[in-house]
């Protein structure tokens, strides 16, 4: 017998623009989470980024009558969050988010925690998406190999 290991499959969900997309995105992602095994520690990162691109896209990427797409991608050794929305613009950390500052810290939050952040072009809109360091906990496949 020969035993393979395979990824967990991605996840996505559409949120319609509503303030209790962000919880509801924020639970759908912790399942995923804890469906495939992720360390508590990097799922609070993880989490933690969910509600930060998701409140984003809310707030600033998502028109009237739309909403926002939540991709969660397991990779070997990475697992990628994305959020699509349709509306223009391109985030950007601000210049300056001092402490009299009412926003601008969500995608400060996200470059501390996330290894890798980014924009994406999608027609129409933007995909905002971080990355995460990350090994799965595997479960093994098995296959019979005959002669």
């Amino acid at each position: 017998m020969n035993a393979e290991t395979q990824l967990p499959s991605p996840r996505e969900r559409f949120y319609r623009r509503e303030r209790r997309s962000v919880p509801r995105a924020r639970a759908f992602a912790g399942e995923a989470l804890g469906d495939w095994g992720v360390d508590e520690r990097r799922a609070a990162d993880v989490l933690l980024c969910v509600s930060e691109l998701a409140t984003n896209a809310l707030l600033h990427g998502v028109p009237p009558g739309r909403g926002f797409l939540l991709r969660l991608l397991p990779y070997e050794g990475v697992l990628r969050v994305e959020v699509h929305d349709s509306g223009d613009g391109v985030p950007a950390i601000p210049e300056e988010a001092g402490e009299a500052a009412e926003g601008g810290r969500g995608l400060l939050l996200v470059a501390a925690l996330a290894d890798k952040w980014g924009v994406g072009e999608r027609d129409p809109g933007k995909v905002v998406w971080c990355e995460f360091a990350w090994h799965a906990a595997r479960r093994p496949v098995y296959c019979i190999l005959s002669d």
